[in-house]
């Protein structure tokens, strides 16, 4: 199968240790992986501030660059929910079709599509605090939200359950909203703080030296706070824990 990775935006400009360790987790684990040199930006950011119509020419690009491949995977819910559920106001072609169906959050994409090991080689002797970003939970439905009646279920945390060592830290409110929501955090700086900062006092109150996640957009947000106050987290992509577990 062909496999393309998706570096958006961000973590192109701010993480790329983060696409780096998507690449190497992927090809670690057997997938033949390519990155194509011409992609650009999903197109989310220009949508979020209301200027969905602008955006159509860089969804149309993005579009042509991936419609090639059998899957995308990206190491993020946000920009990979946009593309399967805005990328409704182009004409519905077969290549659109392919890229919607196809695309993958990393996390999603390990956990349906790749036959992963057990346990992982390399230990990871850390407590650890799981974010649950809204769009993979809620949007992509990789875990089960607290306002639904269901059985309890997460693909992040099946994942991590599998890292020797790793001991994954229960948080009072395991799903609620670290308040970064894109422009949110910009346009309602101080309750988006205020979010953040209780997000970080949970995390912190149930004694995890580690942060995690699957969307670095929720991640950076977080960190800056971390970064600001001085608190004593470190901030880690699952990519990177996950990769560095892998031989």
């Amino acid at each position: 199968m062909r496999v393309a990775l998706f570096v958006p935006c961000y973590i192109d400009q701010l993480y790329p240790q983060v696409a780096i360790a998507t690449l190497e987790l992927l090809q670690k684990l057997g997938v033949q992986v390519e990155v194509p040199r011409d992609q650009t930006c999903c197109g989310q950011p220009m949508a979020n501030t209301g200027c969905e119509s602008a955006s159509r020419a860089t969804m149309r690009h993005f579009v042509e660059t991936f419609a090639r491949y059998d899957y995308v995977v990206g190491p993020t819910g946000s920009c990979v929910y946009h593309v399967r559920q805005h990328y409704d106001i182009l004409d519905q072609t077969e290549a659109v079709t392919q890229v919607r169906t196809r695309i993958y959050d990393l996390v999603q994409f390990l956990s349906e599509v790749v036959d992963l090991p057990d346990r992982f080689e390399n230990a990871f002797p850390y407590r650890v605090g799981l974010h649950l970003s809204c769009h993979g939970l809620r949007g992509m439905r990789m875990a089960q939200s607290s306002e639904r009646v269901a059985p309890p279920f997460s693909m992040i945390g099946d994942l991590l359950a599998r890292v020797p060592g790793l001991e994954l830290v229960e948080l009072n409110r395991r799903d609620e909203c670290c308040g970064f929501g894109g422009t949110f955090a910009v346009t309602q700086a101080a309750v988006s703080t205020r979010m953040g900062q209780d997000r970080l006092d949970d995390h912190q109150g149930q004694g995890a030296e580690v942060l995690t996640g699957g969307d670095m957009s929720c991640l950076m947000h977080l960190e800056g706070l971390i970064r600001r106050e001085k608190r004593p987290l470190r901030v880690l992509h699952i990519a990177q824990i996950l990769n560095a577990a892998k031989d």
